[in-house]
Parts: structure tokens; sequence; C-alpha cells
């Protein structure tokens, strides 16, 4: 696409929700690479002075401006910045100092007053406390003071944050029809915010429509809060385009890098990591150098697929290109060995992060306890919690919800509801994943309701359910034996707030095909097609094993076909399931033709159907075709 020429092409995959992105599960052997590892975290780090320039804009409703003052300053980020004493004040006494500051610069009468507000503005924005900065912005124009476009980003930043993009846009259409001059980072700010409320048709659109009437001339900051933004929301392939525009117009490569790096880390994210690793050695032939945070990207991608001996490769790259280990890069490595169990060796890590200078934060001891709760080692779990603020960091509610989870899958529930009733006292807030954590430990313990009542005071406190909430109310209910309160309460929820999906239908099938409520089960299938659900594998294999305990064979085999002929697929766990119901009738031929089947798909016998079949050796014999037929579905088996 041609800018310049106000000609933009990008092409955006919109999804109705934002893209989230889970960790892997990771396995990391030690055996070749740990010394390598720990050798390369050991050289002595340098400092490093490259800049990563912020794509989140410092950009209120205002009722004057000042037409004399126009910048199109922006704010930058050190990604490797001086190492400092953690502060063990409260983040509400650093909001009361930043607040006593502001109104010590409204008194003053200094002309630099105002760059020093915007210090103090931006540092209470980055607590996250955006509405308080709209309130002072309305301060400083009660008191007289004229702010500038500067002060406009910073507080259009503000209503992005709180998903108002709305709001910055009434306040761009009032400032358009004053005829102010707005500068590249305010409409930067705005493309942001949309791509921040998962807007992501709007926000290229905007974008391109600024190009093609000459509003601005996109700067790299724009090109990166566009790139960044596509790469969040899942549109990757859109980015590369947008960069290979980008690459025509000569940035420099300290701009470039930003752009490359977002990529990257959309690819990773995606799951392509030889791409990644393709477009790191493009970048790099092409003369751009990639910082710290471009190796941390990808590094996290590697572990996330257990290529540890490429890790270890980038650290070597890393370190030979004067670019060394930040927090971030250490925080990966423990995380990623903790989610292994290599917890001794993630502490290994610890300690040449905080030999080397680098002050380990609340998201890397979070990582290392959460290991420990992986593990099962609860102690140990509980001595780095209580460690914590001793080292001057304050718990945040994380760190409750790894230990709460901890407790949860160890039945350890009396102390998990001692920590959980903690949070409040702590000047912390609930969130809907505390809450789910606890109910499925309550409902795993029996406590139904306990899990129920804590369920209704989640909903008087304001707190909304989500998916997953009802899901562990639904499956806690039915494996209770209380299958009538969970389909009560199942069309409940249907008649108030639509929440279901093909997850909760396969609960609810399920738990009253257990309870022999057959009938409840065949009307509940039905309704998962009249709903537009799509069933998947394991609805009809719920439904067909239900089928096979009632002695419907025939049924089964018919719904087996069907599931076929709507384009499922049946899987291992599908043959298993009615395999086993025919052995467990001695049907044995038709045991053969499944088993047949099952083995031509390359799938095999579980534990439960060998051992049905073993009890039925007295009846058909070593030489039976069924014997044969197990063996061969079962190569592990002599």
């Amino acid at each position: 696409m041609d800018l310049r020429k106000g000609k933009v092409k990008v092409k955006v995959k919109v999804s109705s929700s934002s893209k989230m992105y889970s960790r892997a599960t990771v396995s990391f052997t030690l055996i070749r690479h740990h010394g390598n590892l720990v050798h390369l975290l050991s050289l002595r780090l340098k400092s490093s002075s490259l800049l990563l320039s912020s794509l989140a804009f410092n950009a209120i409703s205002i009722d004057s401006v000042s037409r004399n003052f126009s910048t199109s300053a922006t704010t930058s980020v050190n990604p490797n910045p001086p190492i400092l004493k953690i502060d063990k004040k409260s983040v509400s006494n650093k909001l009361e100092d930043a607040l006593i500051s502001f109104n010590q610069m409204l008194k003053s009468e200094n002309s630099h007053s105002i760059y020093r507000i915007h210090k103090v503005l931006g540092s209470i924005a980055k607590m996250g406390h955006y509405e308080t900065v709209l309130s002072l912005i309305k301060q400083m124009q009660f008191q007289g003071f004229l702010v500038n476009n500067y002060t406009i980003s910073i507080g259009i930043n503000c209503y992005c944050h709180l998903n108002r993009v709305d709001f910055g846009f009434g306040l761009l259409g009032s400032l358009l029809k004053r005829g102010y001059v707005l500068n590249v980072v305010i409409f930067s700010t705005l493309i942001n915010g949309l791509f921040l409320e998962n807007k992501v048709y709007e926000a290229v659109e905007f974008f391109k429509k600024l190009v093609r009437e000459k509003q601005i001339e996109p700067d790299g900051v724009t090109y990166g809060t566009v790139i960044n933004g596509l790469c969040k929301s899942g549109n990757t392939k859109a980015a590369i385009e947008l960069l290979r525009s980008m690459e025509k117009h000569n940035f420099k490569a300290d701009t470039m890098v930003h752009c490359y790096t977002a990529i990257i880390d959309g690819l990773c994210k995606d799951r392509k990591v030889s791409d990644a690793m393709s477009l790191l050695a493009e970048m790099t032939n092409k003369g751009i150098s990639p910082h710290v945070i471009t190796y941390n990207c990808l590094i996290q991608g590697l572990c996330n697929f257990c290529q540890w001996k490429e890790v270890t490769s980038f650290l070597k790259e890393m370190v030979e290109q004067n670019v060394f280990p930040n927090k971030r890069t250490f925080t990966i490595l423990v995380d990623a060995l903790c989610k292994e169990g290599k917890v001794r060796e993630a502490e290994d890590v610890l300690e040449v992060m905080i030999e080397r200078g680098e002050i380990p934060d609340i998201v890397t001891y979070n990582a290392l306890m959460d290991g420990y709760c992986l593990c099962g080692q609860m102690e140990e779990a509980r001595k780095v919690f209580d460690s914590m603020p001793n080292r001057g960091l304050e718990l945040d509610i994380f760190s409750y919800g790894i230990l709460i989870n901890g407790y949860c899958k160890k039945r350890r529930i009396d102390e998990a509801m001692h920590l959980f009733r903690e949070v409040p006292r702590k000047g912390l807030n609930y969130t809907v994943v505390t809450y789910s954590t606890i109910l499925h430990g309550l409902f795993e313990n029996g406590q139904c309701a306990a899990a129920l009542e804590l369920f209704h005071e989640m909903l008087a406190g304001g707190q909304r359910p989500n998916i997953y909430t009802y899901r562990i109310l639904l499956e806690g209910l039915c494996n209770n034996q209380q299958f009538a309160e969970a389909l009560s309460f199942f069309h409940l929820v249907q008649k108030t707030e639509l929440y279901y999906d093909i997850v909760c239908y396969n609960i609810l099938i399920d738990g009253s095909s257990k309870d022999g409520k057959h009938e409840i089960a065949r009307k509940l299938f039905s309704e998962v097609f009249t709903k537009g659900l799509q069933p998947n594998a394991q609805t009809y294999t719920i439904m067909i094993n239900g089928l096979c305990r009632e002695g419907l064979f025939d049924e089964a085999k018919e719904l087996l076909m069907r599931m076929e002929e709507r384009g499922c697929v049946p899987d291992g766990v599908t043959y298993n399931v009615i395999i086993q119901g025919f052995l467990k009738k001695s049907l044995c031929d038709e045991a053969i033709v499944l088993i047949e089947k099952m083995v031509g798909r390359g799938f095999s016998a579980d534990a439960s159907t060998i051992s049905m079949f073993v009890d039925l050796l007295p009846t058909t014999g070593r030489d039976s075709t069924l014997f044969k037929k197990i063996q061969k579905s079962a190569p592990n088996e002599k």
C-alpha cells in the first residue's frame, strides 16, 4: 500500500472477543542444557541505553485549550531501567504523595509547572488511577491553567483505558469544530483506544481515513500502534503487510525494531515460533538490531514449545550482541522451569538473577510459588508467600489466587478459605477467578451448601460470573448427586443471561445420564441443535455411553454413524466407550467390528477395555478373533 498517496489496503480478521493468550505447560530437562543456561545467566550484566517507545500514548473533556502551544512529544519506557531498591510504601501512599505534589504545583507560579504537572499526571495514570487523572485535569482548568495538546493526550489515554474511547472521540469532534490543530499523538492515542476495546476494524478504518484525507503523516509511533493492535487481536498477517509498506518509507532502525518485535511477539502467541525466528533473522540481516524485549518474546515462545536447546542458543546470542537478560527474561525462565516441576532449578536461576543485580518482582515470586503449588509442596509455597512482604513486595490478588488454588488442589479447604477471607482485609478486591477457584475447591470437597452460599455472596458483591464459573457450578452440583439443582440453576441462567455453551450441555447431559434421567438427557441433546450449538466428540460420547447403559446398543451404533455423517469424527474415547458397552454384555462380534474401525483410525484400546477383555478370556480363549484384535489395538501389550 502507498500511504503517501492515501491508499491503504489492510485486511483484518475481526474477532468477537479479545484473543487470550494461554501459556502452555512446558517441560524442561536440564540434564544437557542446565549448565550452559546458568553459565550464560551468570555473565556480568551491562547497562543498556535502548529505549522502547510506548505504544500506549499519553493522551478530558476540556473547555479551553492553549492555541499557542502544541507538542508532539510522546513518552518512552526504558527496557533496562536502573536498579532501585523496592519501596515498601503501598500504592495508596504513592498516590497520596503524587496528589500532594500535584496540589503544590497548582499553587506554584513557576512557568515550568505545566511540564512537572504532566509528569505527575503520567505517573498517576501508570498506577491505573485513570478517573483520578481526569478529575485532576478538570481541577487544572478550574484554577486557570491552559491545558495543551499533551494534556489532552493524557486525558484521552485515560478515557481509552476506561474503555470509553467514545468520550475521546467526542472531545476530538469538539476540538476540530473550534479549529484547533491536533497532532499525530492524539490520533494515535484514539487508534490505540479502539484496539483496547477490540474494535479492530474501526481502528484500521480510522487509520486509513486519516491517511487518505491527509489529516496526519503517520510516524513510527502511529505505525507501531496499528501493528501492535493488529498483532494483539490475532491479525498478524495484516500487521506484516503494514510492516512491508512501512519499510518503503525509510524509517529509522530504532523505530523498525519496535514493529518487528510486536510482530515476533504476535507470531509466538499464535504458536508460529518458526516464522518468528525467520523474522528475527530477516531484521538482523537488514541491520536492525533486536533488543532485549525482542529476545524475550522469542524465549517465551520457545519455552512454550519446550525448545530448550534453542532457548540456550538465544541466550548465548543475546550476550554476544551485548544484549543482556533483564528481569523479564529471568522471570520467563523461572516460570517455565516451575511449570515443568523443576523448582530447584528455578531457584538457581533466581539466585543468579539476584547476584547479577536484577531484583525479582511480584511476578517472579508468584511464578516460583505457583511452581511449588504444582508440585504439591504447599509449605514451601507458603514460605515464598510469607517472604514477599519482607522483600518489600506487596502481595497482589494473583499471589492469593495461586496459594488458594494450591490449597484447594490438596483438599486443604479450611486453609484456602482462611486465605480467601484475608483478601479484603489486605485492601485487595476479589476477581471472578478468585471466586471460581474457591468454588471449585468447595465442590471438590463436597461442600455444596457452602459453595452455593459463596456464589450468592459473589453476586451480592457485584462480581459477575463468567462461563467458567457457571461450568464449575453445574459440574460441582452434578458430581455431588444434585442434578435437579444443577438443571434448575441452568434454566435460571438461560432466562437471565443466556449464558451457556456446549460444555455446559455436556456437563448436564452426563449428569442426567448418570442420575438415570435418560429422557432428560435426550431432551438436552436435542436442545443443543435447536440452540444452534455444535455438539463435539465429547457430547456424542456421553450420549453413546448413556445408551449403552440403557442397553440400547442399536441406537448407540446408529448415533455413532450419525456422528460421522454430521462431520464429527469419533476419537479414541468414543470407540473405547462403545466397545466397553458391548463387552459388558459379552457382545463380542459387535465389539470386534468396532475394534477394527478403531485400529484402522489409529486409536488403541485403553486400560479399561483391556481389563474387560481379560475378564472374558475364560469364555473367548486366547485363540479367539477378539483376542487378536485386542492385541493389535494395544501395541504395548505383550
